[in-house]
């Protein structure tokens, strides 16, 4: 045990990662960087995460299991330390390391899903906490956490299917000087979607892109979405054919169309099929997602980073 301890800076960095991945889910890219699981009621898994201390100074983690939600198209996670049910099934094989500058330390994590748990996809994170003593105004505690998210399906059977379907393309005009094309994702299937993916252009013999998509969105199964993909890169006037190629983990769906630039109002993308009409292909895709979330409080600022 350390006889000393440094408190954090306000540059103070703790990251983390998961170290495992069932096998079943290797090529899942969202499995990667969360828990992402079906299980069957009465199933108890084991993972395992890493914590890594990327700042100059010691520092004392905290480890905690704490609520999460889906609300309006986004993974929710309260301030402070509420727990919900799936929270609740959650135990970790250290609340509290230690490390020093550059080190690394796995932690195991074990979800118990009771045997008479309630069919159903549930939500929670994995946070990993550094607390500063004081600042130096004296009155400000400074909080900064990273988390794993945990989607979670309960149910007897297989796990239930993912899937989607883009319902229209769209251009607009960008906070700048540079368009948005924008994409109504609709979640057709039994399990939250995290969507990524790139957006293409070509105009002749001309390429631009892929630009990626700018705001990582979460559906609920049933609920539609906005996807917005910002062309940050200056073209020349025309016509243009626009290839959207949109991901949650393996499940991909692909749009084409056209789109005249530059766009001086919201317009409909003129589609492949004519109006009304997308064209769609299915296959897989490597991506992955981070959303970065900032709470702020009168007496305590919080940090918080959700891969």
């Amino acid at each position: 045990m350390r006889e000393q301890r440094s408190e954090p800076s306000e540059d103070a960095a703790i990251s983390i990662r998961m170290l495992d991945i069932p096998a079943s889910r290797v090529d899942d890219p969202r499995a990667q960087v969360y828990i992402v699981d079906h299980l069957k009621p009465g199933t108890t898994i084991h993972r395992r995460i890493e914590v890594h201390n990327t700042s100059g100074e010691s520092q004392r983690v905290e480890l905690y299991p704490g609520a999460a939600s889906i609300e309006n198209n986004a993974f929710a996670v309260p301030d402070g330390r509420a727990g919900n049910e799936l929270s609740g099934w959650i135990r970790l094989g250290s609340t509290e390391i230690e490390l020093d500058p550059g080190e690394r330390q796995p932690v195991t994590v074990e979800i118990a899903v009771p045997p008479k748990a309630s069919r159903g996809e549930r939500y929670a994170a994995i946070w990993a906490q550094v607390t500063s003593a004081k600042e130096r105004t004296g009155n400000v505690t400074q909080i900064h956490r990273v988390g794993v998210r945990a989607y979670l399906d309960v149910g007897p059977g297989g796990e239930p299917p993912t899937d989607f379907r883009v319902e229209g393309l769209a251009a607009e005009p960008g906070a700048g000087e540079f368009p948005v094309v924008t994409a109504k994702v609709t979640n057709t299937g039994q399990r939250a979607l995290d969507m990524t993916g790139t957006l293409s252009l070509s105009r002749e013999a001309v390429r631009a892109g892929p630009f990626k998509v700018t705001n990582g969105v979460t559906i609920l199964p049933g609920q539609s979405g906005q996807v917005r993909i910002e062309v940050n890169q200056a073209l020349p006037a025309g016509v243009w054919d626009v290839r959207a190629k949109l991901a949650s983990g393996t499940v991909e769906r692909t749009a084409t169309g056209t789109i005249t630039l530059p766009v001086a109002a919201p317009m409909a993308v003129t589609t492949a099929g004519g109006p009304g009409w997308l064209v769609y292909t299915t296959g897989g895709i490597a991506l992955l997602a981070l959303i970065s979330l900032a709470g702020w409080r009168v007496v305590r600022r919080h940090r918080t980073r959700l891969a």
